[in-house]
């Protein structure tokens, strides 16, 4: 029995050094552009849903989605996340696909954010390390957020007043502000944004 013992051990020990070493001697291919396997993109999300399910706080959504709080909702995603997520004039946003993994594309039916609200909370809060996903904490406050989270779990079922100012279309102005507010605030936005995004939001290289 101790032999078997030690020989799992032994196993482990090799499979751990033999994955060191290939990271370590750059054997992993860390280009952004490569497009994820599909074991890889599986396994992502496998392990994304059981950090959330950990650490995320079972908190309830302290906003009602009355008219008033799903507007507020829809502004805040406009200005900050539309970006990279879509939006009804952009359903999929080419600036999000640059990100490993791909931004998820929240007009599209598959991409459509499904998860429970207090783990949307904690992820928007925090953000995800190792994507384009940064933590919103310090530039959103919690009440900010909580609309956010509203919105996004009322995107296809939004009363007609919200849902036709979803629909318009930023003007341009207001679409220079947005980019140039984020790019600014994000450096790893900015350097993932096209010329377009650059010389749109205002800033010149």
């Amino acid at each position: 029995m101790r032999n078997f013992f030690l020989g799992i051990v032994v196993t482990l020990a090799v499979l751990a050094g033999g994955a060191y070493s290939y990271l370590r001697m750059g054997f992993l291919d860390l280009r952004a552009d490569l497009h994820p396997s599909a074991f890889e993109k599986h396994q992502a999300m496998s392990f994304m849903d059981a950090c959330t399910d950990r650490h995320a706080p079972d908190q309830k959504n302290p906003i009602q989605p009355t008219e008033t709080n799903l507007l507020d909702g829809m502004k805040l995603y406009r200005d900050h996340c539309a970006m990279c997520h879509g939006a009804p004039d952009h359903p999929e946003k080419k600036f999000g696909h640059p990100f490993y993994p791909p931004a998820p594309q929240f007009m599209v039916m598959e991409d459509m954010p499904d998860m429970p609200e207090n783990q949307n909370f904690y992820i928007i809060r925090h953000g995800v390390r190792w994507t384009g996903m940064p933590a919103w904490r310090n530039t959103l406050n919690d009440g900010e957020i909580w609309k956010l989270v509203t919105f996004l779990g009322h995107m296809d079922k939004l009363p007609p007043s919200v849902e036709e100012e979803w629909k318009k279309s930023l003007p341009s102005d207001a679409k220079a502000s947005t980019k140039r507010d984020t790019l600014r605030g994000y450096p790893h936005l900015r350097a993932a944004a096209s010329p377009s995004d650059l010389q749109t939001g205002g800033i010149h290289e």
